[in-house]
């Protein structure tokens, strides 16, 4: 079993915590939809234009685990302009 966790840093348009939320909501549950993996805001919870977001894939082997998170990483950046990745960690746990 392989376990790799994804740490994107994003940097939203949202002018308060309210906005945040729903924009921090809604793409973790379509990641968590889409790609079946564990999906949480982890840090930068009180800050309204930044968030850090985590993901977990486990997966029976190395390639596919890796793969899944970096497709993830793309598909937030083609679905949501509104959101600017700043910086992507993938490691493997």
């Amino acid at each position: 079993m392989y376990v790799f966790a994804a740490s994107l840093y994003l940097l939203l348009q949202s002018r308060s915590l309210k906005t945040k939320r729903g924009i921090v909501k809604s793409i973790l549950a379509r990641a968590r939809n889409t790609f079946n993996v564990s999906a949480a805001e982890v840090d930068l919870q009180d800050l309204h234009g930044e968030a850090v977001l985590g993901f977990v894939a486990v997966s029976e082997n190395r390639v596919t685990a890796r793969k899944t998170l970096e497709q993830l990483e793309e598909w937030l950046v083609e679905e949501r302009p509104d959101v600017e990745v700043v910086s992507a960690d993938i490691e493997e746990r």
